[in-house]
């Protein structure tokens, strides 16, 4: 233990200036703690519930009330809504102890939370809402082209769910992210030019930028671009801006702003400078351009297709549903359950390990971009700054975050970039 405490010690040496590790191993030892616990206890009642026979007894309950709103049981589509609906609603009871810890306890502990109860709570339903608002239509709809589609049904459903998948990515943040956050427009000046500038040096066909007033719930901090074809517009925290992060200003006074967020405004400076920020953004367009987000759709659909085929051919399969329950009926909308969420776990296992390794080499590629962009240095430094302002701790057990992150430990991506820096 000494020993490694020491090893430890002599890798940090060169950023220990930057790093506050003390909070940093409190942050990391509290969401670990929290999640042994997690990976314990919802195990554990997911095996209940298939012990239990919960499955089976929901789908009878969907059908009771179903039958007491006149839809007999030859209206299979309109009682898998109500059981989808009465599935989501149990997961987001049973998950609301877990994230009102996560939320009030861990990340109020370490500074991060800007929530009341209230605002949580409301926040909470509004999610509930605009998911049940989307699913249920997607789904219906879904279960009708695989009733109707006859034996080329998956083909038809991996369409259906492409088009889904690509109308959602293209509307999310205009129509739905809006519902939840505060987007303005980033003002004229100095940042915008040289974002605009860089945009256009890469021929990224940048449309708009807006700053998201993320610190409202967190002062964790992000960017992202999204949009298709030539309508790209990038994203910013507020939280990721030095000179405009609402957590490096005054408190509001007796106007009382927002008095569903809480004001936490602490002496210290969160945030990047306009530099670090220009370079972060290089990292994100260079995931952009490398083609990392088309080579990303183009695996997720792959496996797409392949999980339907799959479905299309081990649906007839009646000893499976008999497995969970269902000796008398085969609903759709359980298979769909049993195949994707039970049979393909331990292919889903796989996939996202591999999917893992891929982003991380990804992320270093994207740093690469944006090292040819002359952007090491300030790059470097956001990094340093990023890391401190969420906590992260900057080492991880090389087969643990190999398994689990999907972004490689900062101290991996400083070595990257160091010579580049030096140079």
């Amino acid at each position: 233990m000494v020993e490694a405490a020491l090893i430890l010690k002599v890798k940090l040496q060169p950023y220990s200036e930057c790093l506050p590790l003390g909070r940093q191993c409190g942050m990391q030892a509290s969401l670990s703690q929290c999640s042994q616990v997690a990976e314990f206890c919802i195990p554990l009642l997911e095996m209940m519930i298939l012990l239990c026979g919960g499955i089976p007894f929901l789908w009878n309950l969907s059908g009771q009330i179903s039958g007491r709103a006149g839809f007999g049981p030859e209206y299979e589509i309109f009682q898998s809504l109500v059981f989808l609906l009465l599935a989501t609603l149990f997961s987001a009871v049973t998950g609301l102890p877990w994230s009102l810890y996560n939320t009030f306890v861990i990340e109020e502990k370490h500074g991060f939370n800007q929530q009341t109860l209230g605002f949580f709570f409301k926040d909470a339903i509004k999610k509930f809402i605009v998911t049940q608002c989307i699913l249920l239509p997607v789904t219906s709809l879904l279960l009708y082209i695989i009733k109707i589609g006859g034996d080329y049904f998956f083909i038809y459903a991996w369409l259906f769910t492409l088009v889904v998948s690509l109308v959602l990515v293209t509307i999310y943040a205009d129509y739905i992210a809006p519902l939840f956050d505060k987007f303005i427009p980033l003002p004229e000046g100095e940042l915008k030019q040289q974002i605009e500038t860089m945009a256009k040096s890469i021929d990224f066909p940048l449309t708009k930028v807006y700053v998201v007033e993320g610190s409202k719930r967190s002062s964790h901090s992000n960017a992202y671009f999204y949009g298709f074809f030539k309508n790209k517009r990038i994203v910013l925290f507020d939280t990721l801006l030095e000179d405009y992060s609402a957590l490096n200003k005054e408190p509001a006074g007796e106007d009382g702003e927002n008095e569903e967020t809480k004001s936490k405004t602490k002496n210290k400076k969160q945030g990047c400078k306009n530099e670090e920020v220009l370079a972060v953004l290089g990292h994100e367009l260079g995931h952009w351009k490398l083609g990392h987000t088309v080579k990303n759709i183009i695996i997720s659909q792959m496996n797409s297709f392949l999980c339907f085929f799959l479905f299309a051919v081990l649906i007839g399969q009646k000893e499976l549903f008999a497995a969970f329950g269902f000796y008398d009926t085969q609903p759709t909308l359980i298979g769909l359950m049993i195949i994707f969420q039970f049979i393909f776990s331990p292919y889903n296992e796989v996939l996202s390990f591999c999917l893992t390794v891929l982003s991380r080499r990804f992320e270093f590629q994207a740093d690469a971009f944006a090292k040819e962009l002359g952007k090491a240095k300030d790059l470097y430094s956001a990094l340093i700054k990023l890391n401190k302002d969420n906590l992260g701790f900057p080492v991880s057990d090389w087969i643990f975050s190999m398994w689990h992150y999907s972004h490689p430990p900062l101290l991996e991506r400083l070595q990257a970039l160091k010579d580049a820096k030096q140079e």
